[in-house]
């Protein structure tokens, strides 16, 4: 089998719409069947996947957390569009100190990137999948 690197670009929120638990469990799928992920790249409102102040319900799956457990167990990178986070009041501490917000909602394991990180990783990668 030929092992092929995948960049995955999820613009739905993680509660509202199917696109960001599907991107997971493809996600999960990729590598179990030994393929790489390059990069899962969060866009529009898929940066709400990035916000660590999401609390769902105890009998739904944490989408959150879920996103940064894959990323610790695989090593993946975790980028959100820093435009389209600070729109939806998605911060980090750089960002918070700049803007003078009183605190900061990143996940850990999720880092503010700019869109020239996704045209890197999408000139580098077999395959560009969005959700």
């Amino acid at each position: 089998m030929v092992s092929l690197v995948y960049c995955l670009m999820i613009t739905g929120p993680a509660y509202g719409n199917q696109r960001a638990s599907s991107a997971l469990q493809f996600a999960e799928a990729l590598l179990v069947c030994g393929h790489r992920i390059e990069t899962v790249f969060f866009y529009q409102d898929g940066v709400y996947n990035a916000n660590r102040l999401t609390a769902p319900a105890s009998d739904e799956v944490d989408l959150v957390r879920s996103w940064q457990a894959l990323a610790q167990h695989h090593q993946l990178a975790l980028h959100v569009c820093v435009a389209a986070a600070l729109r939806r009041g998605v911060t980090d501490g750089a960002q918070m100190a700049q803007f003078k917000f009183f605190d900061n909602n990143l996940q850990p394991g999720f880092q503010l990137s700019s869109l020239s990180r996704l045209a890197k990783a999408v000139l580098s990668c077999d395959r560009f999948i969005q959700f």
